[in-house]
């Protein structure tokens, strides 16, 4: 992600939001809310970090692929599937 910074601004933006809905999951909890609205909270929350991570896939294979210069070797096809089913 390092050479692309509209994505490492994206990925960020998106990190923080989870971070702020998972603040208010733990508000909710502690505040003894619904189940119903701290699981909604909480799915919102595991969205946004599964966007946050395809983001930084999507950014890396693009970057693996502009590699050509050899500064860094090219993910492998396991490698790849590898990251994708880590998020699923």
């Amino acid at each position: 992600m390092s050479g692309n910074p509209a994505a490492t601004d994206a990925v960020l933006k998106r990190l923080r939001r989870a971070q702020g809905q998972l603040a208010g999951v733990i508000a909710m909890i502690e505040a003894g809310r619904d189940c119903k609205d701290v699981v909604t909270q909480l799915a919102a929350v595991s969205r946004a970090l599964d966007r946050a991570g395809f983001k930084i896939i999507a950014s890396g294979m693009r970057e693996c692929l502009n590699a050509a210069d050899g500064e860094q070797p090219p993910f492998s096809e396991e490698e790849l599937e590898k990251l994708f089913l880590s998020l699923a």
